[in-house]
């Protein structure tokens, strides 16, 4: 098998035995429960694209490794063309979805990965690379979903790792064995976690020689031993405990973040992609980091619902015609074209790195993701601005289909003549689902923390601006001589 289908993805997720928590007790069904239930949807999405002939272009590609068409979920990027259709399947699936569909991490941590062991084989003539490439020819074979695990807790962060007053505040090694290694500690802000088969642990800053325990990166599956899962909480989230689907905005997908917990985990030393090597800690980061700014094309998708759904409403309360309107709905696909504008150009700018691997040209990608931690929030309040205070004082569902107050509901909140007093509800959940219920989590506060804080990546604009040349240029041109 190379590619799954959704129905075959759903099953797989099945057969595992993860230990997950949610509201301080054990899920038992973790694929069936209702929670959790739409962000693996979301993911199955990314199958059933996979395998729609419209999108193959897009979804699929051919395997550098084996030669067989793969899901381009678990591709190595072979060249600049493989870097844009990246940012092209990224917008249409979150247009497809209306949120995070969580795979893209695990993406960005086997490109990096890519680039990363080739580099310090090439330094300590190390064997990681080797393994690398037959771990990738399993995920590729089997077309897994993994999580891209990269931030730690940190404790205290003025504290480098080695000296936190809790050491396990950063993911470390605790025991060297001769099979392999023991490791322990937690990743927090983990998408899509539970709806994972694997995951893939990387370090989470740049380290020094007394840090040499916590840089490690290594892959297990995701119900190895010792791994537990605590569900993170969403705005909204028990709506989908409450029976109808109105109140949800978006009936179908969701994403989800958990606390990935290693509490004492044996790792083999074949899964094993960074041991001690703290000089190429920071290189992973920066990679990786370069990479998933660029992911961030999903948010364009998911602006192409909210504006659909802003017009809507728009249409739905009598006021699209209103110049006013018109013109915020224009601000809003300015500033969403203006963000695909910069994922598209940083792939455009790729560069090939010394293992073959494809890489984003990381100064546009940084500044791509800082506009993506400003755009999408003025997207989001030009869409309340529009929808109208109703979207956050609507009644619920079980208001709606009262016998009792149904008919008042229906009455006071109808609008336009020929449009239902329920579909005007239905599109105002969606925007408060977007902007403010669970699919905010994916589209604003991921926008905001996301692939690193928007401090980091002025840190790397910073880094890659080239100043000095930008100097030269102007000193030439007024005639200084230095």
């Amino acid at each position: 098998m190379t590619m799954m289908t959704a129905e075959q993805y759903a099953e797989s997720l099945g057969k595992l035995n993860l230990v997950v928590y949610m509201f301080g007790e054990r899920v038992e069904d973790v694929v069936g429960n209702p929670i959790i239930r739409p962000s693996m949807k979301a993911v199955a999405k990314t199958y059933e694209l996979a395998h729609r002939p419209e999108y193959e272009d897009i979804m699929t590609v051919v395997s550098h490794i084996s030669g067989k068409k793969i899901n381009r979920f678990t591709h190595i990027h072979q060249g600049t063309g493989d870097l844009l259709k990246k940012s092209k399947m990224g917008r249409l699936l979150g247009r497809e979805t209306g949120c995070c569909f969580q795979r893209c991490v695990g993406m960005d941590a086997l490109n990096a990965l890519s680039i990363v062991t080739f580099d310090i084989d090439a330094k300590y003539s190390t064997g990681y690379y080797k393994r690398f490439l037959k771990y990738l020819e399993y995920v590729q074979e089997n077309d897994l979903t993994c999580d891209g695990a990269m931030t730690d807790p940190k404790g205290d962060r003025s504290l480098p790792p080695h000296k936190q007053p809790d050491p396990d505040h950063f993911l470390r090694v605790i025991e060297e064995r001769k099979d392999g290694i023991v490791v322990r500690g937690a990743k927090a802000h983990q998408t899509g976690a539970v709806n994972s088969h694997e995951v893939i642990v990387m370090p989470t800053l740049s380290m020094r020689k007394e840090d040499e325990d916590y840089a490690v990166s290594f892959a297990l599956p995701s119900d190895a031993d010792g791994i537990s899962y605590i569900m993170g909480r969403q705005s909204c989230d028990t709506r989908k405990l409450e029976g109808g689907n109105m109140d949800q905005g978006n009936l179908m997908f969701g994403g989800h973040e958990a606390l990935v917990v290693f509490d004492d985990v044996f790792v083999p030393w074949d899964r094993v992609f960074m041991y001690k090597e703290y000089d190429f800690a920071g290189q992973l980061v920066e990679d990786f980091a370069s990479y998933h700014r660029q992911s961030y094309a999903c948010k364009v998708g998911v602006g192409d619902v909210l504006i659909g759904a802003a017009q809507t409403a728009a249409e739905y309360n009598g006021v699209a015609r209103a110049s006013h309107i018109k013109d915020k709905i224009i601000e809003m696909n300015h500033l969403n074209e203006t963000l695909y504008c910069g994922c598209i150009a940083c792939a455009s700018e790729g560069r090939k790195e010394p293992s073959g691997t494809y890489c984003v040209n990381t100064l546009l990608a940084n500044v791509h993701k800082q506009n993506v931690t400003r755009f999408p929030y003025e997207i989001a309040r030009l869409a309340q601005d529009i929808a109208g205070g109703l979207m956050v004082t609507l009644p619920s569902e079980k208001d709606f289909r009262s016998p009792e107050t149904g008919k008042w509901v229906e009455k006071y909140f109808k609008a336009h003549p020929d449009v239902s007093t329920e579909n005007r509800m239905r599109i105002l959940r969606l925007i408060e689902n977007i902007t403010l219920g669970t699919a905010a989590v994916g589209y604003l506060t991921e926008s905001m923390h996301g692939a690193g804080s928007p401090q980091a990546q002025r840190i790397m604009i910073s880094r890659s601006a080239n100043l000095p040349e930008k100097q030269r240029a102007a000193k030439k041109l007024c005639g200084i001589e230095e």
